[in-house]
């Protein structure tokens, strides 16, 4: 395919430039992974790749294929989430595959066109061959791609994996029992997700993963067991099948097999030292197979062992979509080595870049959501001890008012989930893990900060309200009446512009809160403009509060690896 337009290298990269020429820097990035690829990876630099695109099925509608312009299509399907549109974008997006990628790859998008029609679905399919596209550029010949999805559209991406990684690259449709149970009254439970694994080319990576043997399978066939723990009768001695060999057909004990042994003579006399063979009553010898020398159950496509993310989970972070750390390890551990790069385009809350990390890989993380990036951020403290700057990058946060004017003007609602994070509140209103964002009426509150002054009482909140426009006393008076409806304690006013003097007086007029638990006062209401929150100003309150749950510490064993406490 043709090389994508180029566009004036900005800041950003100009430093992500420099920062590849020096050391490795882990990094998250904050944008369109579609952009963020083009403009900052290069081909074939990355060794894995995990990805769970934005496709969420709990939530139904009743007709999927139903073009824009209102008419109905005869195929209809439920559980489809409405993220994609058949807008601007996807035009746009569906010319430039046309019109840039290989024949084959165009083929392929202009008969979904054909056949589906301009909807939802072909929105969706038409931005994930752009991303596919790129994916397979920057994925090295010996790298591995692993795409997580529901069975609502596995089968339309599966065609375009494989037209773009091509057939003969398919290596296994994974599925993972992502419940056990779930309530489908009128059809097959639905309890499962697909994973589909491709690689770049015949000659990839993959290392032997083994799990625990399965309790019943040692319970049938270990039967015995000595001074070094428990085994199994095992062939010593070659089958009709495997027919005979000279260098194998001996005599040994005075027993001399039809078709010989399966080790040479040396080797046999060794085990028999060992009392590595056992013979029976009638004389027929059998090898020893001790349990503890076993490597375990290779990792089957039918992943029935790991278990989502239950509510009392220690893993469990409150993200909708939060996949297990295990997961991803075996993942990671079948198709990359210590020091190799693991991307994760759609990398929400993190996992993919958690389980890097505690496996010794290095990564990059990619999402449109400011909010995911802080979680992040948050989750590689509380478990690695990991502070941004110091041992990773983020790339495209504001770093200056401009840029947060800018950022503003082009998102308020990602500014807005952007100055929160600042402060660690818990945005409110909207689903979070939604591309759409926050719309409708929030009741005056943005954000809120939960803490306890006793353990045995009701948490008390902190109210937060962010403007990036225009300021006035008004704005203080209104997030004071807030507090007062809402039985909250504090309030915080987060402005991107300076707050007036007016402003100030009814903030200070406002009072006090007492925390008893501290004895200590509080500003009931306080501001903090942007530019003080870059200078490290911080929220004035208890300090137990915490509004996202911590991540578990990770601990490092001695072979350099993390083990969860």
């Amino acid at each position: 395919m043709n090389e994508p337009v180029r566009h004036r290298e900005d800041a950003w990269q100009v430093c992500f430039r420099i920062c590849r020429m020096s050391a490795w820097r882990n990094a998250l990035y904050y944008g369109d992974n579609l952009n963020i690829l083009r403009q900052y990876l290069a081909t074939e630099s990355v060794d894995l790749i995990y990805l769970d695109p934005p496709f969420n099925s709990n939530r139904n509608y009743n007709v999927l294929f139903k073009d824009e312009s209102g008419e109905d299509s005869e195929a209809q399907l439920t559980a489809f989430e409405d993220t994609w549109h058949w807008d601007a974008a996807a035009e746009a997006t569906y010319h430039e595959i046309v019109e840039t990628a290989a024949p084959h790859i165009v083929i392929m998008i202009g008969a979904f066109r054909e056949v589906l029609g301009a909807n939802q679905m072909t929105a969706y399919l038409v931005m994930m061959t752009a991303r596919l596209i790129e994916l397979h550029r920057v994925l090295k010949p010996t790298g591995s791609l692993y795409l997580h999805c529901d069975p609502t559209a596995s089968h339309y991406l599966k065609i375009v994996l494989d037209t773009i990684f091509r057939v003969e690259n398919f290596r296994n449709e994974i599925i993972w029992q992502r419940t056990s149970s779930h309530n489908d009254s009128k059809k097959w439970a639905a309890v499962h997700d697909v994973i589909f694994f491709y690689t770049k080319s015949a000659q990839f990576k993959w290392n032997g993963v083994f799990t625990e043997h399965n309790p019943e399978y040692v319970e049938n066939f270990y039967h015995y067991k000595d001074e070094r723990g428990l085994y199994r009768h095992d062939h010593i001695i070659r089958s009709v099948s495997m027919g005979a060999r000279p260098n194998l057909t001996y005599e040994y004990k005075g027993y001399m097999p039809e078709w010989g042994w399966r080790v040479v003579k040396e080797k046999l006399i060794q085990l028999d030292q060992e009392d590595r063979i056992y013979w029976s009553s009638k004389g027929r010898p059998y090898l020893k197979r001790y349990l503890h020398e076993q490597k375990g159950t290779p990792i089957k496509s039918v992943i029935t062992d790991i278990p989502p993310i239950g509510p009392q989970a220690k893993e469990k972070l409150g993200y909708q979509t939060q996949k297990p750390v295990e997961l991803l390890e075996r993942i990671l551990q079948s198709s990359s080595n210590e020091g190799d790069l693991v991307l994760d385009p759609f990398c929400g809350y993190g996992t993919t870049i958690h389980a890097a990390q505690k496996l010794n890989r290095r990564w990059l993380g990619i999402d449109i959501m400011h909010l995911a990036i802080a979680l992040q951020k948050y989750r590689l403290k509380d478990a690695f001890g990991l502070v941004e700057k110091q041992d990773y990058q983020v790339f495209g946060e504001p770093e200056d008012l401009a840029a947060a004017r800018q950022l503003a003007l082009d998102d308020r609602y990602q500014f807005q989930w952007w100055a929160l994070s600042l402060i660690q509140a818990q945005p409110v209103g909207g689903d979070t893990g939604s591309k759409q964002g926050k719309k409708g009426a929030d009741k005056g509150i943005d954000g809120v900060i939960s803490f306890l002054n006793d353990p045995k009482q009701k948490p008390k909140k902190l109210i937060v309200q962010v403007k990036s426009g225009k300021v006035k006393s008004g704005d203080i008076r209104d997030l004071i009446g807030v507090i007062d409806s809402e039985h909250a304690a504090m309030g915080v006013f987060i402005t991107l512009e300076p707050p007036t003097k007016e402003m100030q007086k009814a903030a200070l007029a406002a009072g006090y809160y007492h925390s008893p638990n501290w004895n200590k006062n509080y500003p009931k209401v306080q501001i903090l403009t942007i530019e003080d929150l870059f200078a490290g100003a911080t929220v004035q309150m208890p300090p137990t509060a915490r509004t996202h749950k911590k991540a578990q510490k990770e601990t490092m064993l001695n072979n350099g690896q993390h083990e969860l406490l």
